[in-house]
């Protein structure tokens, strides 16, 4: 009997030894993610200090986007009533095609390096 009571006890001080190795790992990650956290905040605190002077021009250029989203349909109905009055409309007598240059072309590609071909 004495045998399993010294393994009972065994078996608690190593499980009370597991319990405290998973603690203080669980610790450390936890406090990791504290200091994550921490500078997170930090960042967020600096972005809100940046933004704030944004926020009086962005509801001006709210204010302006009102404006012009409200006079689309407007804008658009005119636009649709220009397009209607400028449409092409192509001729119907057919050009005949454009007949080729006549004579010998020189290419003055020759003048720019000294070249003068032989006979030219």
């Amino acid at each position: 009997m004495t045998t399993l009571v010294v393994l009972s006890v065994v078996d608690i001080l190593l499980l009370i030894a597991g319990l405290a190795f998973y603690l203080y790992v669980v610790g450390t990650q936890l406090m990791r993610i504290a200091v994550n956290l921490e500078e997170c905040a930090e960042i967020v605190h600096r972005i809100e200090a940046n933004a704030q002077p944004i926020l009086g021009g962005l509801e001006h250029i709210n204010r302006t986007g009102g404006v012009v989203a409200g006079a689309l349909p407007l804008l658009y109905g005119m636009a649709e009533g220009i397009v209607a009055g400028a449409t092409y409309q192509p001729s119907t007598t057919a050009r005949p095609p454009a007949a080729p240059a006549s004579g010998h072309r020189r290419s003055r590609l020759h003048d720019t390096v000294g070249y003068e071909p032989v006979g030219g």
